[in-house]
């Protein structure tokens, strides 16, 4: 599909519109609703962000992040999740994804079977998802512009 320029299309047709969370506050609170209603038992997020420091085609899709801290003879923990700005414009399922395998951390700190399954019951397409987001990435480290939202500050 990349060879024959079909890719895009495919994408476009399987997933034809952005979701609607371009805040960080609105993201903030997608996420957390989703911990509250599968992974009750993990702690509070902190803090939920889009971050356009995060090269996603190089490095990751997003990121948790565990910071520890005294504060007053106590110590504090702050879990941060941090998601690559890529995905401000990115279809629902997309995002889906990318939270689920970071809340999926607030319990399995590896990559391993335990981890994969939890995403699985967060999210019973996320390896199709997952797939799906790795062909939009190639297509854009291939040259392809920006499927959903406004062309990437980066190439410009």
């Amino acid at each position: 599909m990349l060879a024959s320029g079909r890719l895009p299309e495919w994408l476009m047709e399987r997933y034809p519109t952005p979701h609607g969370l371009r805040t960080d506050g609105a993201l903030y609170r997608h996420v957390e609703a989703l911990r509250q209603e599968h992974l009750r038992q993990t702690p509070r997020l902190d803090r939920v962000v889009y971050d356009s420091k995060i090269h996603v085609v190089r490095n990751a899709l997003g990121l948790h992040t565990i910071s520890s801290r005294v504060q007053g003879g106590r110590l504090k923990a702050q879990h941060e999740i941090r998601i690559g700005a890529l995905f401000k414009d990115a279809p629902p399922p997309f995002l889906s994804m990318i939270v689920v395998h970071e809340l999926a951390h607030l319990r399995e700190r590896e990559h391993n079977k335990a981890f994969y399954r939890l995403c699985e019951h967060l999210e019973p397409a996320y390896h199709q998802l997952e797939l799906d987001v790795r062909l939009y990435l190639t297509h854009l480290e291939s040259g392809g512009a920006r499927l959903w939202g406004l062309p990437d500050p980066a190439s410009a």
